[in-house]
C-alpha cells in the first residue's frame, strides 16, 4: 500500500509518524503508536527507520529566544567579492564556527547569503557585526534587516 507521489519510500504510516513528531517531538512511543494506529514494536521499528534514511534529521525543543535573551532576530543579506568556488567554501567553513548564526542560506540574486542570526538587542547586533560578519572571508558587503514581528517562524513542512 505505498503511496505513488514524490516520496516512494514512505507509506501512510511513515508520513503519519513524521507529521505527528513534527508538530510535538514529545510524544512518547506509546502515544505516537496509538496516534499512529500500529503497535508501539512497529512504531520504534519505524521511526528508527526513518532516522536512519535521514527522514528526520534529530528531535529537539524550541526554546523561547526571549526567555534566554536572545529576543532580536536579525536577516542579514551577505555579497562576497568573489563568486567563486574557493570564496564560497571558505566563507561557509567561517560562518559556522559562529554560535549566533541560526541559519545560512546560499541564494540567487542581488546577495550571495542570507543569514538568520539571534541576539540580545541592537548593540549586541552592532558588535557581532563590526568584529565578526565583517572580518568573515571574502565579505564586501552586507546588508541587514531587523525583524520587527515573526508572523510564521519554523512552520510544520506540509507533505
Amino acid at each position: 500500500m505505498r503511496d505513488s507521489s514524490a516520496m516512494p519510500d514512505l507509506d501512510r504510516t511513515d508520513r503519519r509518524i513524521l507529521r505527528c513528531l513534527q508538530r510535538d517531538g514529545r510524544l512518547t512511543n506509546a502515544e505516537l503508536a496509538r496516534k499512529v494506529n500500529v503497535s508501539a514494536a512497529t512504531c520504534h521499528r519505524r521511526t528508527q527507520r526513518l532516522f536512519d534514511e535521514g527522514y528526520m534529521r534529530s528531535v529537539r525543543a524550541e526554546v523561547d529566544p526571549g526567555r534566554v535573551d536572545r529576543g532580536a532576530l536579525v536577516v542579514v543579506g551577505v555579497v562576497l567579492d568573489r563568486s567563486t568556488r574557493e570564496s564560497f567554501g571558505a566563507f561557509e567553513a567561517a560562518i559556522t564556527k559562529l554560535p549566533s548564526i541560526l541559519d545560512c542560506h546560499l541564494v540567487a540574486g542581488d546577495f550571495d547569503y542570507f543569514l538568520k542570526i539571534r541576539v540580545r538587542d541592537i548593540a549586541d547586533f552592532n558588535r557581532l557585526h563590526g568584529e565578526q560578519l565583517l572580518a568573515l572571508p571574502g565579505v564586501r558587503q552586507t546588508r541587514t534587516f531587523f525583524v520587527m514581528k515573526e508572523v510564521i517562524d519554523n512552520a510544520p513542512l506540509e507533505f
